[in-house]
């Protein structure tokens, strides 16, 4: 049986989860792919900030950058602020990219360490090349010239995820995805297998296919309510339960990273978009009710609000088996990792890609299923560890739900990877979790946790070696970032270069870089 003849892999709802699978597999799938959505049935939509491995997503389906950018509203993301976290007034940012430069063996926090121990270190920002772009408002691609490395200088997005759904469904549809506009009425089982063997479609209709995939939302219709696929509940590490969400007019230009900034019971998200800033209150309702989240929320905005705020309901976690049977769930269907990190769309292009390599055929098989849980499941409470740090590791002290937050019991996992770096500076990366060396480095400097020592190898440098490795690193971003033409002019120009030289200027793009 060839691919063309096997039945169609059919996706239960729209929204980015579904159309992002959608574009994917009319890409890459070899087979027909059906999307069922109603129109009736809106989309969550906060998934509005992004790391930089959703340019990768773009790319494998040969989305041109700037078209991208356009149709998205987009802007540049180097970073995320936290303000607050450590204590009013405190603030650092996470930014991608490396941290400074090791030197033979050691990274480079080891040799950070001794010169502050010295007092001749700067703070950990002053040697990460995204912080500091950042912070100054600027934005660069880099292509390679003869003989030199590009900086490192990676980036992401803030996007409105409801235009990236309505440009990847064009997409999709223009790869040969049918989409059917209907309301799920019920779930049928085969008899035999007991896997999904069609849906039920308002209307008396029925879409059959051998497997499908789940991105109905908070519903989990297919995985959760169908299948019976049981949540794990990680809300004693993660309390937080309520998020209002509101955007905002923009006043200014838009900035090149996303704030999270600390409240009495929570934190507010604050995305700027080329046409708006996107905001959200994250908050815990036993510390907090609904009425004050929604005030705070609103006491904090750039600008007058273009929309009455909504609440959205939630418990973090995810399914014990994100494929089950013949269904895999994406998206909120497979669960909910709240957006202080911006993973929540990295998680479903990773489920995407994950499950392409173990593409099933007529069947799916058992083995395959498996190892994907496996993958999906370690990466998943890899990221719930490090956004538990940023709970347990504040600063807010005389506040009872950050107070709590520091006295919890962690996962295990992370209690040693804390106790390592606190012990010694020593940071390993396990398998290939998701957040690297220099950002947890950056999040527990950031938050006030420094190393009792390093490693004495990195005694062995002169004072002067050591001196010099620090300045000329210092130097050097320096310069970079000078050199770098502002950010909302760069994305003017990028966007639109003949719109940008009209206008007399809007900088340069000679060394634009494709994604």
């Amino acid at each position: 049986m060839t691919r063309t003849e096997i039945s169609p892999i059919i996706i239960a709802g729209g929204g980015t989860a579904g159309w992002m699978a959608a574009a994917a597999l009319g890409r890459f799938a070899g087979r027909k792919v059906v999307l069922v959505e109603s129109e009736a049935i809106g989309t969550v939509g906060v998934g509005e900030a992004t790391i930089p491995q959703i340019r990768l997503f773009n790319a494998a389906l040969g989305i041109d950058e700037a078209e991208f950018l356009r149709e998205t509203r987009a802007t540049f993301k180097l970073a995320i602020e936290f303000g607050g976290w450590s204590g009013d007034g405190t603030s650092y940012l996470h930014a991608f990219g490396h941290v400074g430069q090791g030197a033979g063996l050691l990274a480079f926090q080891h040799y950070w360490l001794r010169a502050r121990a010295a007092g001749k270190a700067g703070p950990l920002a002053d040697y990460c090349l995204n912080d500091r772009a950042a912070q100054a408002g600027k934005m660069q691609m880099w292509r390679p010239q003869s003989g030199q490395a590009a900086p490192d200088m990676p980036w992401a997005y803030h996007f409105d995820a409801s235009l990236y759904a309505a440009y990847l469904r064009r997409y999709a549809e223009a790869h040969g995805v049918e989409r059917i506009e209907g309301t799920i009425a019920a779930v049928e089982h085969d008899g035999e297998s007991g896997d999904i063997g069609a849906l039920l479609l308002d209307g008396d209709r029925r879409v059959e296919g051998e497997v499908f995939i789940d991105c109905t939302g908070f519903r989990s219709l297919l995985l959760g309510d169908a299948l019976g696929v049981e949540f794990d509940d990680w809300s004693r590490w993660l309390p937080c339960d309520r998020a209002v969400a509101v955007p905002c007019e923009a006043r200014g230009e838009f900035t090149p990273y996303t704030r999270a900034t600390a409240h009495a019971a929570g934190w507010q998200w604050r995305i700027p978009l080329q046409h708006r800033i996107g905001n959200g209150h994250v908050f815990s309702s036993e510390f907090m009710d609904e009425d004050e989240a929604s005030k705070i929320l609103l006491d904090n905005l750039d600008g007058k609000p273009t929309s009455d705020p909504r609440v959205l309901r939630f418990t973090t976690g995810m399914r014990r088996e994100p494929w089950h049977r013949n269904c895999l769930a994406l998206g909120l269907s497979a669960g909910f990792m709240e957006p202080l990190e911006s993973t929540s769309i990295h998680l479903i292009q990773a489920s995407i890609a994950r499950f392409l390599q173990m593409l099933p055929g007529a069947e799916v098989a058992p083995a395959m299923r498996d190892e994907f849980n496996r993958q999906a499941t370690f990466e998943w409470s890899r990221i719930r560890d490090f956004l538990i740090l940023h709970y347990w590791a504040n600063g807010r002290h005389g506040e009872p739900f950050w107070d709590r937050c520091r006295e919890m019991d962690v996962p295990d996992t992370l209690r040693s990877k804390v106790e390592a770096f606190r012990a010694e500076a020593y940071l390993h990366r396990e398998h290939e979790e998701l957040f690297t060396e220099p950002g947890w480095l950056q999040v527990l400097v950031g938050q006030g946790i420094i190393p009792e020592s390093y490693n004495s190898i990195a005694d062995a440098m002169s004072e002067a070696e050591l001196e010099s490795l620090l300045a000329g690193l210092v130097e050097g971003q320096r310069k970079i970032v000078d050199s770098m033409p502002d950010h909302a002019p760069f994305l003017r120009a990028y966007i639109d270069p003949r719109a940008a030289n009209a206008q007399g200027g809007g900088g340069s793009t000679s060394q634009r870089m494709p994604a």
